[in-house]
């Protein structure tokens, strides 16, 4: 044990794991305080931070200014420095930290820097207790984790994760509990109840200290508090006040306690992820290659020869955060993969350039398909705030044929995407429900891949009207879609009929074209419907 109170960083590693941070140095025989975590800002002087954990964001392993990052971090009194080497060369920059005294530690390629972040941070702050002389269960014994919660608060524990899934729960005998937890338990997901639950939630993730809800019809009062690691919140833990007796110190015991379920979430999450990335993996090859079906199928627990649908969800949102759209859509993707297995087992999920694309057995039916798609469509809404569409393809006879299931899903996003008006938020369809915008999606892009094909009248006429403040354009798509029908165009437009027919036929004069010919009026319809997708 350290004289100070700062974790050592053997314990911090221990608590990690050798599967997201690796030491490249060999680490001193002393102990090595940390005190706390801090991400390296290029375009800012480097700090002195006596004893942090450096984490070098954007800094490749090969560049000179890795060492000289080495050097400054050596000199400011930091505990290590965190790189990544994305496969560059290492030798140099670990001989350099070797030379200063600087512990240099490799990350894990695959795992975001907000997240090791936030890993690091909760690591800290369970091992801080310990040097206190709090002890815990073992990390990853959540069910241990929430006996001890529970004899400790003095009443019924249950740890949830963000999405609201029962992960463990106490076991002591004489705890009173309450129907909503029996049925909680024995379908490890907290029962829907939203106009109660959405606002218990809402509280807990808005705050940073222990709640107290009063009890519910045909339930019990409760205690709950947000389990996080920095910013980001990784479930909640929910106490039992059977006899509306729990006091001051129960509600700090509770907050406390969440500080070591942090570290005990992470670390069942950072398996869970491994498991997941491989599967994630799995499903990314067959999509991409049909005909390594016969090698990938088995290692997801699929028949080659069973039928299979696609299911394809995307993050729908105008926000020009990067960073904040691709949490959003990682986040998405653990929430479609989490649903997906209480279904159909691991088979697997995949994010792939910001799709999340699943696999369902065909075996419960395209309705049941429909039912489960529409589900975590809504739960997703509910968890993540935004905008959620949701596309599900046609039933593939076997895994060869998965590409062309795969393509009506993303179809069907794109037909949900192309929509006029406000969208809803949450879209969920079928390919068979928007087969006629999923048609019209695809001959755009036909029209946009065929450089030879004439352009002449979709963009001229547009362009005509944007430079004389003519209206050809509205006034022939109110015409075609009305189907050729002068009044009702008229109607639509508020003009008179003799003004549409006047348009039209000085439409024609001017362009060349005869809206007698059936083809030529379908061709002109599809290049003014598809202007604003082929760019013109």
């Amino acid at each position: 044990m350290l004289d100070t109170e700062e974790p050592d960083l053997g314990q911090v590693l221990d608590a990690l794991g050798a599967s997201l941070v690796r030491p490249l140095t060999a680490l001193p025989e002393r102990p090595v305080p940390v005190s706390g975590v801090l991400i390296h800002e290029r375009r800012a002087p480097l700090p002195p931070v006596k004893d942090a954990i450096l984490l070098a964001v954007g800094v490749g392993t090969a560049e000179p200014r890795a060492k000289d990052l080495v050097d400054s971090a050596a000199a400011g009194g930091y505990a290590c420095l965190v790189v990544k080497s994305f496969g560059e060369p290492v030798a140099e920059l670990t001989e350099a930290a070797r030379k200063s005294g600087l512990v240099l530690l490799a990350a894990d390629e695959a795992v975001a820097w907000h997240h090791l972040d936030a890993m690091i941070s909760s690591a800290l702050a369970s091992a801080a207790r310990v040097t206190q002389g709090t002890g815990s269960p073992a990390v990853g014994d959540l069910f241990a984790l929430a006996n001890a919660i529970a004899g400790m608060v003095g009443g019924a524990a249950t740890i949830e994760d963000p999405y609201r899934r029962i992960l463990s729960y106490s076991t002591l005998p004489g705890q009173g509990i309450d129907e909503g937890r029996r049925q909680g338990i024995l379908g490890l997901q907290v029962p829907d109840a939203p106009d109660h639950y959405d606002e218990q939630y809402q509280a807990l993730t808005q705050t940073r200290h222990t709640c107290r809800f009063p009890a519910i019809p045909g339930g019990l009062p409760r205690l709950g508090v947000a389990v996080r690691a920095g910013d980001e919140v990784l479930g909640s833990i929910w106490v039992v006040d059977a006899e509306n007796s729990l006091d001051q110190a129960a509600e700090q015991a509770l907050f406390d306690a969440a500080d070591i379920a942090a570290l005990h979430l992470l670390a069942a999450r950072t398996a869970d992820d491994a498991v997941r990335r491989r599967r994630a993996d799995l499903v990314r090859r067959l999509l991409a290659d049909p005909s390594s079906v016969t090698a990938v199928a088995p290692q997801l627990g699929l028949d080659p020869n069973a039928g299979v649908a696609v299911a394809a969800f995307a993050v729908g949102s105008d926000d020009a955060d990067e960073v904040l759209a691709v949490h959003a859509a990682t986040r998405l993707a653990d929430l479609v993969s989490l649903h997906c297995e209480a279904h159909y087992g691991k088979h697997g999920c995949a994010l792939i350039d910001g799709t999340v694309y699943a696999l369902l057995p065909s075996g419960p039916g395209p309705n049941a398909h429909r039912e489960l798609v529409a589900g975590i469509a809504r739960r997703a809404h509910g968890a993540l705030r935004v905008l959620i569409r949701a596309g599900l393809g046609s039933v593939a006879v076997d895994l060869r044929s998965i590409a062309s299931s795969r393509a009506d899903a993303d179809l069907v996003l794109r037909a949900l995407a192309e929509r006029p008006g406000e969208p809803e938020t949450c879209q969920v369809a079928s390919i068979d429900e928007v087969w006629a915008g999923a048609t019209l999606s695809a001959l755009a892009r036909i029209l946009v891949a065929h450089e030879a094909l004439p352009r002449r009248l979709g963009p001229s006429i547009r362009a005509h009207d944007l430079e004389h403040g003519t209206t050809y354009a509205s006034t022939i798509l109110a015409y075609l879609g009305s189907n050729s029908d002068t009044a009702a165009a008229s109607s639509l437009l508020s003009v008179h009929p003799n003004t549409i027919r006047y348009r039209l036929s000085r439409a024609e004069e001017i362009f060349g074209f005869d809206l007698a010919d059936p083809d030529e009026r379908l061709v002109l319809w599809l290049r003014l419907r598809l202007g604003d997708q082929l760019g013109w």
